[in-house]
């Protein structure tokens, strides 16, 4: 509200543009309805409670067109704000997808080590029970040995 009771006027030069982003110029919405006043009076749209109260019907034109361009400038802040939330949340997106790709291909390559680990297990526990059996058999004719032998 100290913005709008601020008897100078403000330039569009200030206001933080998003041109390079999205194809949109407040200069040029600006200057639009700058003609549009010029050339008999505000828009029809413009007699909206929604973008001018009430008392706006009170305001000289001057008044409302330093009124419509506070809110505009205020409009384009939140704009920006939410733009910039966006890409803040699109740079995490794709940080979270980097990390999921690396995560998949780190869980790809664990699961084929721990296939590899089975099989090699597997392995050595058909080579144990093969050496348990060939001790045993040893073991049997040790015996057989020491029978002949006393």
């Amino acid at each position: 509200s100290s913005k709008i009771r601020n008897p100078e006027v403000q330039s569009t030069d200030d206001v933080a543009g998003l041109e390079d982003c999205i194809d949109f110029s407040l200069a040029k919405t600006i200057s639009k309805i700058e003609e549009k006043l010029e050339k008999g009076g505000l828009p029809d749209c413009l007699d909206n409670d929604d973008i001018i109260p009430s008392i706006g019907n009170e305001m000289g034109a001057e008044a409302q067109i330093r009124f419509l361009k506070v809110k505009l400038r205020v409009t384009q802040e939140e704009l920006d704000s939410v733009v910039c939330e966006c890409r803040k949340k699109d740079d995490e997106n794709q940080n979270l997808k980097s990390r999921l790709k690396d995560m998949e291909e780190e869980n790809t390559r664990l699961q084929r080590t721990i296939s590899m680990q089975r099989s090699q297990t597997e392995k050595y526990k058909m080579l144990s029970q093969e050496a348990k059996k060939k001790s045993e058999v040893l073991q049997q004719e040790v015996i057989a040995l020491e029978k002949v032998l006393q």
